[in-house]
């Protein structure tokens, strides 16, 4: 009997990745420190030890499979869908593309996935500013790492932006590999902002304000025929 519930406590807690193992020691340890010289600070401490293993959390997520359906890539509020000419260095040519950018607050989960099957045609990582990354400028003056993946249905940008808070971008993938929708292709510390280019043409299929999770929530469909959809808000 308390087999099947410590069995059942742990079906429910959500995987830490090893990027936060680091950090969360480092918390805990500060904890016990302050513990040991002043209990309310050691409980702050211990509070903070805690928010930081929520934030490395690592779910799992339930994928949607079929060619042409582009999923989210982060967790988070979809700040904007434009059209926006994007950054160079994804040498996806100069003619505005459709965009839809997703901000991560500190409180949503920051490991990103792939948007959609396919192989990883260039990686680029390009030094910058630390603005908000919640502004439109961050696109192209913000930290960034920039990565194309070429799809049955066409070629997708995605840019990993470093914000005000965030000072660390890290890449789990390489050029040359082949992705599944879904699969985990890095993480940003600690509050950021995903933009993802699609083909000319692609319509989004969220609105802006919409909450997004990574790997479930679907961007786009590039081989929908039908016109773009509205949304109600209630």
């Amino acid at each position: 009997m308390t087999m099947s519930v410590l069995a059942s406590i742990r079906s429910q807690l959500v995987p830490v990745h090893r990027e936060g193992m680091p950090f969360i020691a480092a918390f805990a340890a500060a904890s016990l420190v302050l513990f040991w010289l002043w209990s309310p600070l050691g409980w702050l401490a211990a509070i903070a030890t805690a928010w930081c293993a929520y934030f490395f959390r690592d779910p799992q997520r339930v994928t949607p499979v079929r060619d042409g359906i582009v999923v989210a890539p982060a967790d988070g509020r979809v700040s904007r869908i434009a059209n926006a000419v994007p950054p160079a260095e994804l040498a996806l040519g100069e003619r505005p593309l459709p965009r839809v950018s997703i901000f991560m607050s500190v409180f949503d989960c920051h490991i990103n996935r792939s948007p959609s099957t396919g192989k990883i045609e260039r990686i680029v990582y390009q030094q910058g500013a630390f603005v908000n990354a919640d502004l439109d400028k961050a696109s192209e003056g913000n930290e960034r790492n920039s990565m194309v993946i070429t799809t049955g249905s066409g070629r997708i940008g995605v840019v990993q932006i470093a914000g005000l808070v965030a000072r660390r971008i890290v890449c789990f993938v390489r050029e040359g590999a082949t992705l599944g929708a879904g699969e985990r292709i890095g993480m940003i510390r600690f509050g950021s902002r995903v933009d993802v280019y699609l083909p000319s043409g692609a319509r989004a299929l969220v609105a802006e304000g919409q909450t997004a999770i990574a790997g479930e929530t679907i961007l786009a469909d590039l081989r929908a025929t039908d016109s773009q959809r509205t949304f109600r808000v209630g």
